[in-house]
């Protein structure tokens, strides 16, 4: 346990829930926890007792991407922790495919005709899975390549390597239920006879929503409030001069307004108290890296790429590269736009960023 960790305070101590088993954390409200393939190991999901037009069963928050393993862990619990009871509803906090992967199929798995088990999310992130999911149009591919090569990021291998992802998303997430319904900053969603609160966030996400019940004193913050990695912060190329970080930092001064002792539940990690102290920490986190970002484009003219030493201090593989760089640009950005830093594209097509006031 590092330092920041050791200011927040994790309830459960080192538990954690075995494969196809879960943990209850408050009355209604149990905590499933799945692997996955990445150098991020794992994901935490949520499953909910509920009541939904008259019918018993249960509400799940987040899916896991689609992979054999993750279906047979869901078998077991329909089989176990389901108590012989359905699933009414899949809420889904945001895009990214270890939250949304398997939402067609447990969707599937679970609708009748009298009773459509239907996905809830955000209309922007639904629609960017739908895209996402369409096949080699979505994300990735050459786009990505050109503009990550615009940042810096032009050694041959890893141009080839991006623009062979083109398809990666749909492995991950197959297909996305073609209904939804739409999940809003300020709606209140009845689960269990209890109220949710959905508060938005971007940055990480185009409309990620996390959900605060009053009741429970719960927040599931999904990917917007991790206790002890930062939350990937990106610029990608389908939006290429967005502020991410600035809209991140925005989004996550919402949860100020909940209680200090708020049980925080995260899509990694375990869950804490501590939120208040936790955003601090996350403003300290990226106020330091946008102080060294400033210091060495005050010594030179600096890309995307230039900066991923001083950002990450770790060996990346390809996958962490992309989001690296991502992140990179999301930091640039942030001081471009407060007219901290200048940016021009040099005679190669790199955008480089320097300060207005550069030591001599």
């Amino acid at each position: 346990m590092n330092e920041l960790e050791r200011q927040l305070h994790y309830p459960l101590g080192e538990a954690l829930p075995e494969p196809g088993q879960t943990i209850e954390l408050a009355p209604g409200v149990r905590w499933i926890r799945m692997a996955l393939p990445f150098a991020l190991d794992h994901i935490n999901l949520w499953l909910l007792r509920d009541r939904l037009d008259g019918r018993e069963g249960w509400t799940v928050v987040d899916c896991c991407i689609s992979r054999d393993e993750a279906r047979a862990q869901w078998e077991q619990l329909f089989a176990g922790s389901f108590e012989g009871l359905p699933l009414l509803r899949v809420i889904v906090t945001h895009m990214h495919p270890d939250h949304i992967g398997l939402a067609d199929w447990l969707c599937a798995r679970w609708s009748t005709p009298e009773h459509p088990c239907r996905l809830w999310m955000s209309a922007t992130d639904y629609n960017l899975a739908r895209i996402g999911s369409s096949g080699s149009n979505g994300f990735g591919g050459d786009s990505s390549a050109l503009f990550f090569a615009a940042h810096g990021l032009r050694d041959p291998a890893s141009m080839d390597k991006i623009r062979e992802r083109a398809s990666y998303y749909p492995t991950l997430v197959p297909a996305v239920p073609r209904q939804f319904r739409r999940l809003m900053e300020g709606d209140v969603v009845a689960i269990g006879g209890r109220g949710w609160r959905c508060i938005s966030g971007h940055g990480h996400a185009p409309e990620h929503i996390a959900l605060y019940c009053e009741e429970l004193n719960l927040l599931i913050g999904g990917d917007m409030m991790l206790p002890r990695i930062s939350t990937n912060v990106s610029v990608f190329d389908m939006e290429p001069e967005a502020d991410a970080l600035k809209l991140f930092l925005q989004s996550i001064d919402k949860f100020k307004a909940l209680p200090a002792d708020t049980l925080t539940l995260p899509s990694h990690g375990k869950p804490f108290t501590g939120l208040h102290r936790r955003i601090e920490q996350l403003h300290e986190h990226h106020r330091d890296r946008l102080a060294e970002v400033m210091e060495a484009c005050a010594l030179k003219p600096c890309s995307a790429a230039d900066v991923l030493p001083i950002l990450f201090k770790r060996k990346l593989d390809l996958h962490q590269t992309t989001f690296a760089m991502g992140e990179a640009v999301a930091h640039l950005h942030a001081l471009w736009f407060e007219g901290r830093l200048q940016r021009q594209r040099d005679a190669k097509g790199v955008y480089r960023f320097s300060s207005p006031h550069p030591t001599p």
